[in-house]
């Protein structure tokens, strides 16, 4: 860790000192001694190293957990919260796109792809025919270099089975409107909920069972509103900011 180590706070001041603990990490965050993902000096270390009390270091680092700076985890101490990625929920906005709207570079991998006689309700979503059947494919999607969605994708197998021997790893709906002329363009009814990581994910988003995850569940339709895809993305909480 590369906090400032001089004792910088203004005993005297008018600012009250958890103020001024909470602007001092703020400035290290923002010069680059504190990297996003890093632990943070425990109370007790900044309480000697800025010789106040830990009261005063409980508000200021409170202050920057409820402003989404930093994020306490359970037995392992408190860490600079990385750069979240911002989506309008409103929008159809591809991952993609969200992504290198805040310039970060992204790819994707393929888990599994198979061939499904129902899931749910995506028959009836999809407006399949009697004899068709559903293509799900579940990608892992990277922002930089860690796991940041388990994307989960339900398709018509007679419309798509062509992504089958597709190259995944960029973006789907570039793929879909440069080479096969389809547009999505509409999202239809769309859910977002709160959901804790399990079994199934937790090796795929490499992030420990119960962490928070959100849940989106979604409906895309092509330029002339028929059905294009049905998705569940899995989407790490803490890096991800929808906005309404």
């Amino acid at each position: 860790m590369s906090i400032t180590t001089r004792n910088s706070l203004r005993q005297n001041a008018a600012v009250p000192l958890y103020k001024q603990l909470k602007e001092q990490i703020l400035s290290d965050i923002g010069s680059g001694r504190l990297n996003e993902g890093e632990k943070i000096p425990t109370e007790v270390e900044l309480s000697e190293l800025y010789n106040i009390s830990r009261v005063t270091v409980r508000n200021a680092v409170k202050e920057l957990v409820d402003d989404n700076i930093l994020i306490k985890k359970q037995g392992k101490g408190t860490f600079v919260c990385p750069a979240k990625i911002e989506r309008k929920v409103e929008h159809l906005l591809s991952f993609s796109a969200a992504c290198q709207a805040q310039r970060l570079t992204t790819r994707s991998r393929v888990v599994t792809h198979k061939i499904l006689a129902d899931y749910r309700d995506v028959r009836q979503w999809l407006a399949l025919d009697d004899d068709d059947q559903i293509l799900y494919i579940q990608r892992i999607r990277y922002a930089g270099d860690a796991p940041l969605m388990l994307e989960n994708n339900y398709y018509s197998y007679h419309k798509f089975k062509f992504l089958i021997a597709e190259d995944l790893s960029g973006s789907l709906y570039q793929l879909l409107a440069e080479k096969y002329h389809i547009h999505p363009t509409h999202a239809g009814d769309t859910t977002l909920e709160l959901v804790k990581v399990h079994g199934g994910h937790a090796a795929l988003l490499q992030k420990p069972l119960g962490e928070s995850l959100f849940l989106m569940k979604t409906l895309i339709l092509d330029e002339h509103r028929h059905p294009l895809h049905y998705g569940e993305q899995y989407i790490i909480g803490e890096r991800y900011l929808f906005k309404f």
